[in-house]
């Protein structure tokens, strides 16, 4: 019996010993032969100069974007969005408690932060007001009553998986917002949650377009005629890449997505970089009116405030031509970037980030006698309570998010958006990946998140003493400076009044 063992072992240790060698000579094989490749290619110098060790500056360099964030990052470092926010938006989105202890560790003191000014006298639970529904294209045949100030910002489907835009519809009819389809056209996952819908027309027109890429009317009534499409906004720019058209790799041009988008599956789907029809303001305001007729329902445009004098030719020429042609909204984006993917240069340095463009945006609109007419919508980077509160005082009336939403489906800021290897499902085509996103789930987190801001921002809203958020005015609102005091808002940005000549008694 023991010599049964004994050749047992021995015959076990003999195979074990021999895989091991020859693990190790395969590994040395490798090894060898990364060094041959390294110190004879020439594209390459780290590698070229330390063969197979210069490989792995590449491998931590990649791992580095993933890692950083739970490792070494501090709760207040990253960009685009930092760690604070995320939790936040996390936390809101699975309905859990949002209070922090200990202090704040935001840096008070930076220039530019916004700080709120609490009443010594707040507003009681008992006396603040529920948020009102806001009509946006009073004089259109079908005005929209808009329930929510916060709302799903744009986001085509196709950049976005089938199961993201599930989750969103869906999410967005629990939570009482809209939901902006981007420029990729309507798809049948957006009607099926039942939420109001914003078509957005881009510059390619897609979902919206004859077989020459040109506006059809016929599919814009096709598109009207869906109750859920409440109003249409014409897409002038986007904050990810101002003055460049959108861009879809082929890789994501699906069967599905070519027929919802009216263009060839697998072939790169690239936007003009701007509306050919669209040179001036009076051409613009021919579209949107265009738009406005044939559907019946509000129209407004979105754009990149960079250089802002065509502003005020186009206030003027509403002027001209008679306060009803004027656009029902206008969406203002912010310069520094969005979900969209872009070449860096103009992700980082091309227009207006939202602090300065929606002041500015906000004053030319009321010295031209258009503040009622036109509602303001602000979109860029506006995910926490105190963010949207901001520009609400400035004088928005809606604000959208795009990046929020995403970070309540999951998103963890992989970056890896315009790849098609999203590991949470929410940017990709992969079936494998989307078994991830769980639309019946995530919708609640979604409503969750869109609920929970909305309630903090009342919070903020009721510390200045004022009954419903969009009652916060720039008197609200401290700006730190440099020294690391702070000023009045309305001082950094004085509340305009209306020009003389647009005044209606002047009018009258």
């Amino acid at each position: 019996m023991r010599s049964y063992f004994d050749n047992f072992i021995s015959t076990n240790l003999t195979l074990f010993a021999t895989a091991f060698i020859f693990v190790i000579g395969i590994g040395v094989l490798v090894v060898v032969t990364m060094f041959v490749i390294d110190i004879s290619q020439s594209k390459d110098a780290v590698r070229r100069n330390y063969p197979v060790l210069g490989r792995f500056r590449s491998l931590f360099t990649t791992l580095g974007e993933f890692f950083r964030q739970y490792f070494f990052a501090m709760d207040r470092e990253e960009m685009p969005f930092n760690r604070a926010e995320r939790d936040w938006i996390g936390r809101a989105s699975k309905g859990k408690d949002n209070t922090v202890a200990f202090g704040s560790s935001m840096v008070l003191t930076a220039p530019g932060t916004p700080i709120f000014v609490n009443c010594p006298y707040p507003t009681l639970d008992d006396d603040a007001v529920e948020v009102q529904p806001l009509r946006i294209g009073s004089g259109c045949p079908k005005p929209y009553d808009a329930q929510s100030f916060f709302n799903i910002s744009a986001m085509s489907y196709g950049a976005l998986s089938t199961p993201a835009v599930r989750a969103l519809s869906a999410g967005a009819k629990l939570a009482g917002c809209w939901m902006n389809t981007g420029e990729g056209g309507l798809s049948s996952y957006h009607l099926e949650g039942g939420a109001d819908i914003i078509f957005q027309i881009g510059t390619a027109k897609y979902g919206v377009r004859d077989e020459d890429g040109n506006l059809s009317d016929d599919k814009l009534r096709e598109i009207a005629a869906h109750d859920q499409v409440k109003m249409f906004e014409l897409k002038m720019s986007q904050g990810a890449k101002p003055g460049k058209g959108g861009i879809l790799p082929g890789i994501k041009v699906n069967a599905e997505i070519a027929a919802i988008r009216g263009i060839p599956e697998g072939e790169d789907s690239i936007s003009p970089n701007r509306h050919p029809e669209i040179n001036d303001a009076g051409s613009m305001l021919d579209m949107i009116n265009h738009i406005r007729d044939v559907t019946g329902k509000p129209v407004g445009f979105k754009a990149v405030v960079g250089s802002y004098s065509w502003l005020t030719e186009l206030a003027k020429e509403i002027q001209g031509r008679g306060i009803a042609s004027a656009p029902d909204f206008v969406t203002i984006d912010s310069g520094d970037g969005g979900t969209g993917a872009a070449p860096m240069p103009l992700m980082d340095n091309v227009g207006l980030v939202i602090k300065e463009s929606l002041p500015l945006v906000v004053d030319i609109l009321t010295e031209y006698g258009l503040r009622d007419r036109i509602k303001v919508i602000a979109s860029g980077k506006l995910v926490t309570p105190s963010e949207v509160a901001w520009a609400l005082a400035v004088g928005a009336d809606f604000i959208n998010s795009a990046r929020g939403f995403m970070f309540s489906l999951g998103c963890i800021q992989s970056l890896k958006c315009n790849k098609n290897t999203c590991p949470t499902g929410i940017t990709t085509t992969n079936k494998r990946l989307q078994k991830g996103l769980n639309p019946e789930e995530k919708s609640i987190k979604v409503a969750n998140f869109c609920k929970n801001l909305t309630h903090e921002v009342e919070v903020i809203a009721h510390s200045c003493g004022v009954g419903r958020p969009r009652l916060l005015k720039r008197k609200h609102v401290r700006i730190v400076i440099p020294d690391g005091t702070s000023i009045q808002m309305e001082e950094r940005f004085p509340q305009k009044e209306v020009l003389p000549e647009y005044r209606p008694e002047t009018a009258a």
